[in-house]
C-alpha cells in the first residue's frame, strides 16, 4: 500500500469530528468538493468505507470508527513534527463568556494542543462585561463573549447564539405560582432579555436560584427546581426545551463575537482553531 495523503488523513477526522464535509472544509481553508473527493480517494486507498453519508448528517462507519483514532495519532504526530521547530513556549491568555462554555471544552482543549504543543493556553471564564473589561484593560489576548449592545467594537462574528427555556422532562408549573428562574443573576443580559420577554407576556416570575456559568444554572433545572434560561447547546443531559409546552415566549438570539488584536502566526492559528471549532459546534445544535 502506499502512503496515506496526510491532508485526506486530516480532512477525515475533521470531517468525521465536526460531522460535515461543509465545516471541515472551513476549517481546512478548503471546498466541499476537495474534501469529499480527498476522502474518496483515502478510503479507496483503504478499501474501506470511513464515512456514511446521507442529506443530513455525515458520521463514522465500523471501520471509520475503527481508524479513527491512529488516524488522530498520525495527525496529531504531524502536528507536532511541525511545531519542534517551535522551541520557544508562547502563552495565549483567553477569556471565554461563561453563557458560552459548555462540555464540548475538553475537546476543544486538544485539539487546540494538537496544533500547536508549545502553546500555552489560559483559560479565563466569567461574564461577558467582565471579559470584555478585561480584554479592554489589556489583561486578555482575545476575548470570545456575547456582543454588548453598544456594538463599539470591531470583532469576528461567530454565530448567533439561540436561548431557551431549560427544565426537566417532566416538570410542570405550580398552579398560580410565578415560574420559577434559574439565570446567572441581575448583571446578565440574558437574564434580562428574559424576564422583558416574560413581562410582556404577561407571565409572573420568580427568581430561585442564581448561579454563575451553564452548568450550574442548569443543575437546577436538572432536579426540577427551576426552568433555566441557557443556550440550547449548554443545556444538561436530561433535559428538555420547555417553551412551547408552556407557551413561554420566544428567546432572542445572541452574536456571539471574538476579539483580538493579535497578528503572529502562531496565536492566529489557535485563535482560527478556537473561532472555527466554537462556530461548528453551533450548527450541530
Amino acid at each position: 500500500m502506499k502512503s496515506l495523503d496526510l491532508d485526506a488523513v486530516k480532512a477525515f477526522v475533521l470531517t468525521a469530528e465536526l460531522r460535515s464535509f461543509t465545516r471541515a472544509a472551513d476549517a481546512l481553508d478548503s471546498t466541499q468538493s476537495a474534501i469529499s473527493l480527498k476522502l474518496r480517494r483515502l478510503e479507496d486507498q483503504l478499501g474501506r468505507r470511513l464515512l456514511e453519508r446521507t442529506p443530513r448528517q455525515v458520521r463514522l462507519s465500523a471501520e471509520g470508527a475503527a481508524f479513527m483514532e491512529a488516524a488522530r495519532e498520525l495527525v496529531g504526530a504531524h502536528e507536532r513534527a511541525i511545531a519542534s521547530f517551535e522551541v520557544k513556549q508562547r502563552r495565549l491568555v483567553i477569556g471565554i463568556s461563561h453563557q458560552l462554555v459548555g462540555s464540548e471544552l475538553p475537546g476543544l482543549l486538544r485539539w487546540m494542543s494538537e496544533h500547536d504543543p508549545n502553546l500555552v493556553i489560559e483559560l479565563r471564564v466569567a461574564g461577558s462585561n467582565e471579559v470584555l473589561k478585561a480584554y479592554d484593560d489589556g489583561v486578555l489576548d482575545a476575548a470570545l463573549v456575547l456582543q454588548p449592545e453598544d456594538r463599539r467594537r470591531n470583532g469576528e462574528l461567530l454565530f448567533a447564539e439561540s436561548f431557551a427555556w431549560i427544565a426537566a422532562p417532566h416538570w410542570q408549573p405550580r398552579a398560580g405560582q410565578p415560574l420559577p428562574l434559574s439565570t446567572q443573576g441581575e448583571t446578565c443580559s440574558i437574564r434580562a432579555a428574559a424576564v422583558r420577554a416574560l413581562d410582556g407576556a404577561g407571565i409572573a416570575w420568580t427568581e430561585v436560584f442564581i448561579g454563575k456559568g451553564a452548568a450550574v444554572v442548569g443543575a437546577a433545572a436538572t432536579i426540577g427546581l427551576a426552568v433555566a434560561v441557557l443556550p440550547k447547546r449548554a443545556a444538561p443531559s436530561g433535559t428538555i426545551d420547555i417553551g412551547h409546552a408552556l407557551s413561554l415566549p420566544p428567546l432572542p438570539t445572541h452574536e456571539a463575537v471574538l476579539y483580538s488584536a493579535l497578528h503572529d502566526r502562531r496565536s492566529r492559528n489557535a485563535l482560527h482553531t478556537l473561532a472555527m471549532a466554537f462556530k461548528n459546534l453551533s450548527r450541530t445544535t
